[in-house]
């Protein structure tokens, strides 16, 4: 295990045992952390080598990867510039460990940012696992997403996510050629172990 400041971002990098599996990038979620998702990374891609970054935004005391204005409210100009920032650490980090392009698999804030990786720096990343996902811009840029896999996982309950918005974040990302699974399940807006399992199927597909 790696854990390093290195390119700026506190992160871990745990080298993976199997080749045929692609590398996961894990995104935490509001007021997680660098190891908030290594042991959810662990069970559902096992041999999989994992590189989880630390948010570099601070809201009070808890780490974001993006600021917000208000809860359901982003700061455009902001993930614009962290999205690049993310995706710059992305490409030195693959160069230093010989990585494959990675599977983001992103919780939450995570998912948003990941969600804007793939419209903003889609070469960053093979595929992308969105677990309770908005839209993260008004106005969507286009772009070239032919050959990436994307599975949306949603929360019925999710008292966060309004339903519409993850849908219209479906769309979005088959409109410009992802192959899109936009799964919603009996949940709010924490993890369940269905979650877990489909994202494991999913991950085992790749």
């Amino acid at each position: 295990m790696d854990a390093a400041a290195t390119t700026d971002f506190v992160h871990v990098y745990e080298p993976g045992s199997d080749a045929n599996r692609p590398p996961l990038l894990l995104l935490h979620g509001t007021g997680g952390d660098e190891r908030d998702l290594l042991g959810l990374g662990r069970a559902v891609a096992p041999g999989s080598a994992l590189l989880s970054p630390r948010g570099k935004v601070l809201e009070g005391a808890m780490p974001r990867f993006f600021r917000r204005l208000a809860e359901g409210v982003f700061d455009e100009d902001d993930l614009r510039r962290r999205t690049h920032e993310l995706a710059d650490f992305v490409s030195l980090a693959r160069e230093r460990h010989g990585l494959a392009a990675p599977i983001a698999v992103g919780f939450s804030n995570g998912a948003n940012i990941a969600a804007s990786l793939l419209l903003l720096r889609p070469e960053a990343l093979a595929g992308a696992a969105l677990l309770r996902a908005m839209s993260p811009f008004a106005q969507p840029p286009q772009t070239d997403l032919s050959g990436k896999r994307v599975l949306i996982l949603s929360g019925a309950m999710d008292p966060i996510i309004p339903g519409d918005d993850a849908k219209r974040l479906a769309r979005t990302l088959s409109g410009n050629g992802a192959s899109v699974d936009h799964r919603v399940l009996p949940a709010g807006h924490g993890l369940s172990q269905p979650d877990i399992g489909l994202l494991k199927g999913w991950l085992d597909a790749a």
